[in-house]
């Protein structure tokens, strides 16, 4: 029979190596409460099982399709960690996470974190589990589970990385593309009041510098640089899986405007065949991007590639529907209005 050494008492501690077990636990219980508070129908099984469970019969679909996605906040996380300050981390993640899978037409289900961090302070990681768990609930999204993951010595003590990924299903046949959108399409955007959580590797670059977060985030902004730098994202999922209950065959293709800016993500909606025309007047641009540009020198072009620019979505559908889908945002807190329209083409974006 194996046995292990009896060597007594002392040593070598996994506590003195970095990771305090104890801490783990205390933020496990501090972080149940929240994780209940998301459940829906389908969820089973309880927080501490070795995986989360979800019933796909509760759904009653004939032919259900399950859509992933897996995300992070990024580099966003620098500058909470900065200020400790991660009220917003939740929207953050959840956005970037369920607000792909509804480009699909799926409806989310559930989604699990993974926090790494260099220390488990529990209060914190309890703030941040809090702060997703708000936003799920927003989402109608269930937190089924995650995982906290302490490397001590290998990360700062105040490091810390915020990921995920979520699950959303719909039915076979329903889904939203490409093979759906055509010329003539109305192109309708919803508004982004600020970054999200894409392009702040240049964000970082350009705005900090040498620059207190405390400053105003351009001359006469009654906002900080780090108010504005922290901004959380809006979760549109909620209004388009609404929107596509409603209007049904009438909504063809919705893009999220992540990492590649408007540039990079409208034409992943497009045909071959089609282009999309957008009207740079048709909606405010918030003035954060204007000072990115301005103390960075960062040419317009670049600008579109990296940022969103002011859209956080870009939804093609049948024009005589677009007053009703500006109704059906408006009613989910989300603003939306007519930017553009598809037309033949060749997969690219043109911009007015």
């Amino acid at each position: 029979m194996s046995r292990l050494l009896d060597i007594g008492t002392g040593g070598a501690t996994y506590s003195a190596a970095g990771v305090d077990i104890d801490a783990g636990d205390a933020t496990v219980e501090k972080m149940k409460e929240s994780v209940r508070s998301t459940h829906r129908l389908g969820v089973m099984g309880s927080i501490g099982d070795f995986g989360g469970l979800f019933n796909l019969a509760s759904l009653k679909m004939s032919s259900p399709v399950l859509v992933a996605s897996a995300d992070g906040v990024g580099t966003k996380l620098h500058i909470a960690q900065k200020l400790q300050r991660f009220d917003g981390v939740g929207d953050d993640l959840v956005a970037m996470l369920v607000d792909d899978l509804v480009c699909v037409g799926a409806e989310p289900l559930f989604l699990l974190d993974i926090i790494t961090v260099g220390k488990v302070v529990p209060d914190r990681i309890a703030s941040i589990v809090s702060s997703i768990a708000t936003a799920c609930r927003r989402a109608n999204t269930a937190l089924l589970g995650g995982e906290t993951a302490e490397h001590g010595g290998i990360m700062g003590e105040d490091d810390i990385d915020v990921a995920g990924f979520a699950v959303g299903v719909l039915e076979d046949g329903t889904q939203l593309g490409s093979h759906r959108v055509r010329s003539g399409d109305a192109l309708l955007g919803f508004h982004s009041p600020g970054i999200r959580s894409n392009g702040y590797s240049l964000a970082r670059a350009v705005l900090l510098g040498d620059r207190s977060l405390d400053e105003p985030a351009w001359t006469g902004s009654s906002a900080s640089l780090a108010d504005e730098l922290l901004r959380p994202s809006v979760v549109y999922a909620p209004a388009v899986v609404a929107m596509k209950s409603t209007l049904g065959e009438a909504l063809h293709g919705v893009a999220h405007i992540t990492g590649g800016g408007l540039v990079g993500n409208i034409p992943r909606m497009l045909p071959a065949h089609c282009d999309a025309v957008i009207d740079m007047s048709a909606f405010e641009t918030p003035e954060i991007f204007f000072e990115i540009q301005r103390r960075g020198s960062v040419a317009t072009d670049e600008m579109l590639r990296v940022f969103n620019c002011g859209l956080g979505m870009v939804l093609a559908l049948e024009p005589g529907f677009v007053d009703e889908a500006v109704s059906i945002a408006h009613e989910h807190g989300v603003t939306a209005n007519l930017v553009g329209y598809v037309r033949e083409g060749s997969g690219e974006v043109e911009f007015q």
